[in-house]
């Protein structure tokens, strides 16, 4: 079992390839993989380090695999958690609700009080409104494959640059895809 477990829901694939690219770079034998489709809470339980990630739909809903996986959510206590978020968006699409489902899951885990690790600045992003802003920056790693397809890479190399830090891992980073 590797020592971060990295959860996501994806319906056409996107948000399921980001997982993986954080796993390379992050390492096989550091993260285990999980669509939410197919676990349930007792999965969570075998981590101290967890990565959640989440698209937004439309008009700022929920992807369906997590929307049936939100009551459980909210039961997992993750307080002795750190938790990375990410999520994807369409900012010029739906830029009234960019990542609005990533700051939606933010705000059902921090009741529990985790430790969270890799909030993202909000340069670079032209978008009208978001829940996952807080504070001046994004909850987690922002990524917009419909707009901004082609800063994905780098945007992934310095955001598992800072949560390899921040998870204070000694493991070796694989940069690029």
């Amino acid at each position: 079992m590797a020592i971060i477990g990295l959860f996501f829901g994806s319906d056409e694939g996107n948000t399921e390839a980001v997982a993986q690219r954080i796993q390379k770079r992050l390492g096989a034998d550091v993260v285990d993989v999980y669509d939410i489709a197919d676990v349930t809470q007792l999965e969570f339980t075998q981590y101290e380090r967890i990565i959640l990630g989440i698209p937004t739909w439309d008009f700022g809903q929920i992807q369906s695999d997590w929307e049936e996986f939100w009551d459980d959510l909210g039961d997992i206590d993750f307080s002795d958690k750190t938790i990375a978020l990410f999520g994807l968006g369409d900012q010029f699409g739906y830029g009234d609700y960019f990542l609005d489902a990533m700051g939606m899951m933010h705000e059902v885990i921090a009741r529990h009080n985790p430790t969270w690790i890799g909030y993202w600045p909000l340069d670079g992003y032209e978008y009208d409104a978001s829940k996952a802003e807080l504070d001046g920056q994004f909850v987690g790693l922002a990524i917009d494959e419909d707009q901004q397809e082609d800063l994905t890479a780098e945007r992934l190399d310095r955001w598992c640059e800072q949560i390899h830090r921040e998870f204070g891992l000694q493991s070796p980073l694989f940069l690029g895809d």
